[in-house]
């Protein structure tokens, strides 16, 4: 079973989000999703040259809770492919998962924490779509 397939976003913290969003626009061209308030980064499937794929890249105020315990400004999110059967392997190795799962149309998610308390968030994007 592959395990990470790829990137799926960086996220990070900022005093002034919406600042440093207009930041990055002026200044690397990058320009935020108005539905997903992150810039999403296009890119085809590899294999699949009819899919497409993002990467998002987004900005939370520096008190968010969304990176709960971690001692990291930042959180990467990976793609996998199997939720369930990495995490049931992840748990057998001894890695610290978070109870915590959201499910939406756009895929699932469930967190862990490395060696060095970084969070990490996995994604599995729903079948049939990236």
């Amino acid at each position: 079973m592959k395990r990470v397939t790829g990137s799926g976003g960086i996220f990070f913290t900022s005093d002034n989000p919406d600042a440093l969003y207009d930041w990055y626009e002026k200044h690397l061209g990058m320009q935020r999703s108005k539905t997903a308030q992150a810039v999403e980064f296009e890119w085809m499937e590899p294999g699949e040259p009819s899919r497409t794929a993002t990467t998002a890249w987004a900005l939370f105020p520096r008190d968010t809770t969304y990176f709960k315990d971690s001692r990291s400004p930042f959180m990467i999110n990976y793609r996998v492919e199997d939720l369930d059967g990495l995490l049931e392997q992840l748990r057998n190795e001894g890695v610290t998962i978070d109870p915590q799962r959201e499910n939406y149309e756009f895929g699932r998610f469930a967190w862990i924490t490395d060696l060095d308390g970084n969070r990490i968030e996995l994604w599995e994007p729903p079948k049939g779509k990236s």
